[in-house]
């Protein structure tokens, strides 16, 4: 593959319809940056790049010209197998994720298996001042250590981010719908004790109330505490 070839291939699958309604829903990136690929099409595109020589090129030309682009980065650094090298290529690709859409869909497998190693990376992308680096951040607590490895301190450092940045607010009121499903009892009070500024908390009750985890019984309760 080459770069050229790369770019014919993901225009070949562009579909207008799917670009418009990408467009409307990732306000942060420039409608000439999207291209119009369907996300199936893009994971088997990232594991034809993965397999590919070409795959040092593509990793190491940053910033990329289109957010599919950015997408297959992620997707191929999410199926590193080494934790180390994984944790490098996120480090050096964070500061040009630009949109909620490629943070969010970041899975790196290789996280779920060291994760007593990840916890001091995910300190660091928390006090980053880049908004997506720390959603990133909020996304892995909320994806690794929520169930059984939940502990109520990376509630509370999730609770302390700030707010004013909307993409920030509405991953926090995603980790505690999230958190309200799978520890109520230890999430729960961060409602009732208004431990999140409001429209973050107002936000976790929406989520809380859409989600299907959670028992109508919890969920007529947490609707009472809606400011």
């Amino acid at each position: 593959m080459t770069r050229d070839s790369l770019t014919e291939l993901l225009f070949s699958n562009r579909d207008e319809k799917y670009r418009s309604f990408q467009s409307a829903l990732i306000p942060t990136v420039a409608p000439e940056r999207m291209i119009g690929v369907r996300t199936p099409v893009l994971r088997a595109v990232a594991k034809e790049i993965a397999s590919d020589p070409f795959k040092e090129e593509f990793l190491n030309t940053l910033p990329h010209e289109y957010f599919e682009e950015d997408q297959l980065h992620f997707f191929i650094i999410s199926a590193e197998r080494d934790f180390d090298a994984c944790v490098r290529e996120v480090e050096r690709f964070l500061p040009f994720v630009d949109n909620w859409a490629v943070c969010d869909q970041s899975a790196p497998k290789v996280f779920a298996k060291r994760k007593a190693e990840l916890l001091p990376h995910i300190e660091k992308w928390l006090s980053s001042d880049r908004v997506y680096t720390v959603r990133f951040a909020v996304n892995m607590l909320m994806r690794n250590y929520l169930g059984n490895d939940f502990d109520v301190r990376y509630a509370r450092r999730v609770a302390s981010l700030r707010a004013d940045e909307y993409y920030i607010s509405t991953v926090v009121a995603w980790y505690f719908a999230t958190a309200l499903a799978k520890n109520y009892g230890e999430a729960i009070p961060f409602l009732e004790d208004r431990l999140l500024d409001r429209d973050t908390h107002n936000r976790t009750v929406r989520k809380a109330l859409e989600s299907f985890r959670i028992s109508d019984e919890r969920k007529a309760y947490i609707k009472t505490l809606k400011i």
